[in-house]
């Protein structure tokens, strides 16, 4: 986790003020490190102790195809074309906010009313965590459309997944957001279509990290589900399929 923020040993001991002796001895699995130091350490890894004692996936045993993961801003289809793959390939899909709203028991409008955007970060990462350590393979998983944001929980989700960006055009998300009835994104900003343009746009490289790229612009759901299907279906994800 110090690696994929690209710091040295050092930045890490001064943002927790602990040794960079200790550091190393925590980190080759010589310490014995107390609560609270796990705390520390935990807190400037922007997770929790719990998260950072769980953090011991590798890419061996989890079995990184049981997972297909997919990206994309709001409207990118996530949701849809993730139904249809999970249906085709006879596994569930696994919504990462419903999961989210679930293990802390409130709603997302809740947790950006009563806490702030770092609180819904860190439970996402945690959430996805116990997802990969605990949840039966194999599963297909809509992510959040910031997700990629974090790079911690990005490097954690593509480790363990097979990623997959649904790219879309700005005008096709904005139009599938209107379409499923949610007029919020119009709001009374008449620059939200641009404020959504230059997210995308500050996003795709994240975007673009992701193991497969599949354009949905003028396809439907079936066609793009059924071309991932095909991709998959001699996979380990598919292959399981039979013993669960």
């Amino acid at each position: 986790m110090r690696n994929a923020r690209s710091w040295t040993r050092r930045d890490l001991a001064d943002r927790t003020g602990i040794s960079e002796r200790f550091l190393a001895d925590i980190e080759t699995g010589k310490a014995n490190p107390s609560l609270l130091k796990l705390c520390e350490v935990a807190d400037a890894l922007g997770t929790t102790a719990v998260g950072l004692l769980s953090n011991h996936l590798t890419a061996e045993d989890d079995r990184r195809n049981g997972v297909l993961a997919l990206l994309g801003l709001r409207g990118a289809g996530k949701s849809s074309v993730g139904r249809s793959l999970a249906d085709n390939l006879g596994c569930p899909l696994i919504e990462l906010d419903a999961e989210i709203e679930r293990t802390t028991g409130l709603e997302l409008d809740q947790i950006f009313q009563m806490y702030d955007q770092t609180y819904y970060r860190r439970a996402e990462q945690d959430t996805l965590r116990t997802l990969l350590v605990e949840h039966p393979r194999p599963f297909v998983l809509a992510t959040g459309g910031g997700l990629v944001t974090e790079r911690a929980t990005y490097d954690l989700l593509r480790a363990h997944s097979r990623t997959i960006w649904l790219r879309a055009k700005p005008e096709d998300h904005w139009s599938r957001v209107i379409a499923q009835g949610d007029t919020r994104p119009m709001g009374d900003d008449e620059q939200a279509f641009a404020a959504l343009c230059n997210i995308l746009g500050e996003r795709r490289h994240l975007y673009e990290q992701a193991e497969i790229t599949v354009e949905t612009h003028d396809r439907t759901i079936a066609e793009i589900a059924n071309e991932l299907t095909e991709r998959f279906r001699n996979t380990p994800t598919a292959a399981t399929n039979g013993s669960t």
